[in-house]
């Protein structure tokens, strides 16, 4: 599995090992969304997330601005999923050619607050309903495996999966990138393992986990 740095804006007080092979566009910051986080669920959520709850509820908006602009530009002629975390977007899902990808992938750019864009729109015909029912049964497959092996970390790491391959999300340190990844690769049904992590030092994860969420972070991934 290569490595490679991406560059992006330094974070405060963290020194995060940089671990990169898909490639990341850094787009200028642009103006606030302001959203509202209601009920219990989303706090506790917060509660067992390495972000800061800032962030975390900026996430939020991140994936509905993003999923408005695309639909508005192209409709159902496209089926593209959003997932924004510690502000980086990752676009997955199928559309009809490059141009498109690429229109999609500038659109998601453009969103306010955004800082990067992780795009893995592959080219074809939007995935069948049986076909996103299977994505979702592995993903809850997934997390069920984790909560099964007691998976180190598992409650940081978020699962997206699309046509079979499984994106893994989250602030996590290498040993815990490692077990979930295991665990993710061999669960029935997925095909391939993309990991979109942020690594700490189990030292930092420490200190994380027994503080208020107040900082900012930067964004690396890798793939199996």
């Amino acid at each position: 599995m290569s490595e490679s740095p991406v560059s992006s804006p330094s974070a405060t007080r963290r020194n995060l090992c940089i671990a990169l092979t898909v490639s990341l566009t850094l787009p200028a910051l642009q103006g606030c969304f302001p959203l509202v986080a209601g009920g219990a669920t989303a706090v506790t959520l917060m509660a067992a997330d390495r972000r800061t709850s800032g962030t975390y509820i900026e996430d939020e908006g991140i994936e509905w601005r993003t999923r408005d602009r695309i639909r508005q530009r192209f409709g159902n002629t496209v089926n593209v999923s959003v997932t924004s975390f510690n502000r980086n977007v990752l676009l997955t899902g199928e559309v009809p050619n490059d141009s498109i990808r690429s229109e999609a992938g500038r659109l998601a750019e453009g969103v306010e607050n955004v800082r990067g864009v992780i795009n893995e729109l592959v080219l074809g015909a939007p995935s069948t309903l049986n076909s996103r029912s299977n994505d979702a049964l592995i993903t809850s497959k997934v997390r069920a495996r984790f909560v099964e092996n007691r998976t180190p970390g598992s409650q940081h790491v978020k699962v997206v999966t699309e046509a079979g391959t499984v994106f893994l999300l989250g602030i996590v340190t290498r040993t815990e990138a490692e077990a979930a990844t295991q665990i993710t690769r061999t669960t029935a049904g997925v095909m391939k393992v993309v990991r979109v992590f942020e690594y700490i030092s189990d030292e930092e994860a420490v200190r994380l986990d027994g503080l208020p969420k107040a900082d900012t972070w930067q964004t690396n991934s890798d793939r199996n």
